[in-house]
């Protein structure tokens, strides 16, 4: 009977592993989004939203749903307002905060000269005329408050009259850009007061607090120079931010401040490898909870607040694993809800119990999908770079890897420069897809990376063709002395940095890569710093304007860009560029192609028109996931 009992076991096995099916472009994009709302205000529920993207539709429907904070069946709702505090609505009930664009220049030719109405003309006098994917068009985003009377709101004033400036900040910003102080008289907001020229090459933002009975605007933080966002209080009136330090550099460490008073202190500092992401107050406002990436993952931190004592900041790291802590959710008693993913899984929502630092998944929106898809081996491994430092480099192997057999295998670039490759789930750069098509893939965490000291985060700027190079071929060799890796088919792909990472190793990688794929790749360094929007990065990454003949940092840089090596491309390549990249434009791309066509390597250009540096409508992504694997099917 034992006998019999163990073969129908592995039958089973056998059938549940055959059950598996690869992950395809066209399942990914049918999983539902996860995010989470915020916990109910009697402490019960966590509310969320899913959206599920529809190919057909070419967009999203969203829905919205509850779940007992113990876990339990979700429940659909219709809105959340009743079960979440409105966040817009001050303390005493008073008063409401919104946003609203308001027209303060002349921008289009129909601005200037009505009687020419059918005229599409744009006229500027200074830089930040576009950014992101957006031409400015002479409004600006402001601040208004209105009295709430029978809980309707009367009419608003704008905080911020006449000024030419954005809260919420463009173009990422939100609802954390402007706040209610808990005493619901003032309101605290984020901007960058700065202008035309002075914009683009400034990431000087600062929190700014505006008096309701006074009507009066003082800045909190006109000491820092750098970056100053996200500000949060706790029900103390102690407010909390983050902060970088120095104008200019857009991936800065950037820190937990607390100001209580007038003293401010600075909670991270003391720890070299934590660049906060994220935070949120404790309950009692004794601690603030915040992720950061370390070791290739981003993990769930907490670090205590001594108030006005003398007693240092306290950091203690709450979870650890392979997988991310992508977002707070919020607080309730001993439990934190936060949203969590890693290689194989998309964002759920997960509950921590904050005594010992335990995960339980309270989301369960893709499960269904996910038991009848193959799951890919992750793998940490440790190489040795050129000047003998430890890196760390994630590998990604296809479902049901077989060590006996040969498989393709792609190096992946990470972009940034400066932003973590930790146990992230893209619905783009999706390690599980690729790896899915029977690929390996070797994803190094290389120079230029938080999570592994300042030092290492910093060594990419101002020499993007020196040591960062150098770590992504030490990766690929690395792995490549594998017996299972077939070293004749090789391919090397990424994204904007690792979009401009294929550019330039296509021209020294020595015959190592068999294809190339770069997507919105900086390509020529002169035209890109002629044409992208936030020159305060082109500033500090390239050292400065390549006229500048006096400047060596700067000049040392442009003599590193890709375009001054085309002489050298060998190989076949894929280029793709989206029409509303403002980032890294339009020319970066055309040139790209142009090159390659005239010297007659095999290559094919994917233009996007009205994508940006993203790919976010469900049908072009999966126009781009169809072209990027075809590509790699025909030439490698």
């Amino acid at each position: 009977m034992k006998k019999i009992s163990l073969m129908g076991s592995l039958l089973l096995l056998s059938l549940s592993t055959q059950a598996q099916t690869p992950l395809t472009p066209e399942q990914l994009w049918k999983w539902g989004r996860v995010s989470g709302l915020g916990i109910s205000k009697d402490k019960q529920s966590v509310v969320y939203a899913v959206s599920t993207p529809s190919a057909e539709e070419n967009k999203s429907a969203r829905k919205l749903y509850k779940i007992p904070l113990t876990g339990g069946p979700a429940v659909e709702i219709a809105n959340a307002d009743e079960l979440l505090l409105n966040s817009r609505i001050s303390s005493d009930g008073k008063h409401i905060i919104s946003s609203e664009a308001v027209k303060l220049e002349d921008i289009t030719s129909v601005d200037k000269y009505p009687d020419l109405k059918k005229s599409n003309a744009y006229v500027y006098n200074s830089l930040n005329y576009r950014h992101w994917d957006t031409w400015e068009d002479g409004k600006y985003d402001h601040v208004f408050v209105a009295p709430l009377v029978n809980g309707k709101a009367g009419k608003a004033k704008d905080i911020m009259p006449g000024e030419k400036f954005d809260c919420p900040q463009k173009p990422f910003g939100g609802d954390e850009d402007f706040i209610w102080h808990p005493d619901g008289k003032r309101i605290l907001y984020v901007t960058k007061k700065k202008a035309g020229t002075d914009y683009a090459v400034s990431t000087n933002t600062d929190l700014y607090e505006y008096d309701l009975a006074t009507g009066t605007t003082k800045n909190l933080t006109e000491e820092n120079k750098g970056y100053d966002v996200s500000p949060e209080y706790n029900a103390k009136g102690q407010l909390a931010w983050l902060q970088m330090k120095r104008d200019g550099y857009e991936a800065d460490k950037q820190d937990i401040v607390v100001m209580n008073g007038p003293a401010k202190l600075n909670l991270t500092q003391q720890r070299d490898d934590i660049h906060v992401n994220s935070f949120k107050w404790s309950q009692d406002g004794t601690a603030l909870f915040f992720t950061s990436a370390v070791d290739g993952t981003i993990q769930l931190f907490k670090v205590t607040y001594p108030g006005l004592t003398k007693m240092m900041p306290v950091i203690t790291q709450i979870t650890k694993g392979d997988f991310d802590i992508t977002g707070i959710i919020g607080q309730a008693g001993n439990t934190l809800v936060v949203s969590r993913t890693d290689m194989n899984h998309p964002t759920e929502l997960y509950t921590v119990d904050l005594g010992n630092g335990s995960l339980k998944q309270l989301t369960h929106v893709n499960d269904a999908v996910l038991k009848n898809t193959g799951i890919c081996k992750t793998e940490r491994r440790m190489v040795k770079t050129t000047d003998n430092k430890q890196m760390l480099v994630w590998v990604i192997y296809p479902p049901g890897f077989d060590a006996s057999k040969k498989y393709p295998t792609l190096l992946y670039c990470q972009g940034g420069p400066q932003s973590a490759l930790t146990q992230m789930y893209s619905y783009r750069w999706n390690f599980q897809l690729m790896a899915s098509q029977g690929y390996i893939v070797v994803a190094p965490n290389r120079r230029g990376m938080p999570g592994h000291g300042t030092e290492w985060n910093e060594q990419v700027s101002k020499d993007w063709g020196g040591q960062v190079l150098k770590d992504y071929l030490s990766a690929i060799d690395d792995v490549a002395k594998e017996p299972y890796v077939d070293k004749n088919r090789l391919g090397c792909v990424g994204p904007s940095f690792g979009g401009y990472s294929v550019y330039a190793l296509a021209g020294m990688h020595d015959k190592r890569f068999k294809t190339f794929i770069s997507h919105d790749g900086v390509f020529d360094f002169r035209s890109m710093y002629g044409t992208t929007e936030e020159l305060f990065f082109v500033n500090w990454d390239f050292g400065g304007p390549y006229w500048d003949q006096k400047n060596k940092a700067a000049q040392r840089t442009y003599e590193q860009s890709p375009s001054n090596f085309v002489d050298k491309w060998d190989t076949p390549i894929f280029i793709i560029q989206g029409g509303k990249d403002y980032r890294v434009p339009i020319e970066q791309g055309l040139q790209a192609f142009q090159a390659a066509q005239l010297r007659g390597i095999k290559s094919k250009l994917l233009y996007l028109p009205d994508e940006n540096h993203w790919v976010l409508t469900p049908q072009n992504a999966l126009v781009w996931q169809r072209e990027f694997f075809a590509w790699l099917k025909e030439t490698l």
